[in-house]
């Protein structure tokens, strides 16, 4: 899936329309768009799992684990897997939230 996918799908699972959101660099420049950037922001992915139920929550923690485990052991010097967790990129908790709600889709 390409990321304006993700972000689309993640925003209607946390109960966006088509709102605008306004974003800032921090330089004075302000621009708007359509939803989160849930693939390159840790901020937006922790929102987003918010919305996750308890048992969602134990469903995300097991793909994550998949997820970050599959990656991280086709590392040539792995790390420990709960440390592949911890520093999981807002990309793959992206992924494995769309993918504990079934909303994922191979191939896009």
């Amino acid at each position: 899936m390409t990321d304006k996918q993700i972000n689309q799908r993640i925003a209607e699972a946390c109960g966006w329309g088509q709102k605008p959101v306004v974003n800032t660099d921090g330089k004075g420049r302000v621009w708007v768009t359509n939803y989160p950037n849930y693939c390159g922001d840790l901020n937006a992915m922790h929102e987003a799992e918010k919305v996750l139920d308890y048992e969602q929550a134990q469903d995300f923690g097991d793909v994550m684990y998949n997820l970050c485990a599959d990656e991280n052991n086709e590392q040539e010097n792995p790390v420990p897997w709960r440390f592949a967790i911890i520093h999981a990129t807002a990309r793959q908790r992206a992924e494995a939230f769309l993918r504990t709600l079934g909303k994922w889709e191979e191939g896009q």
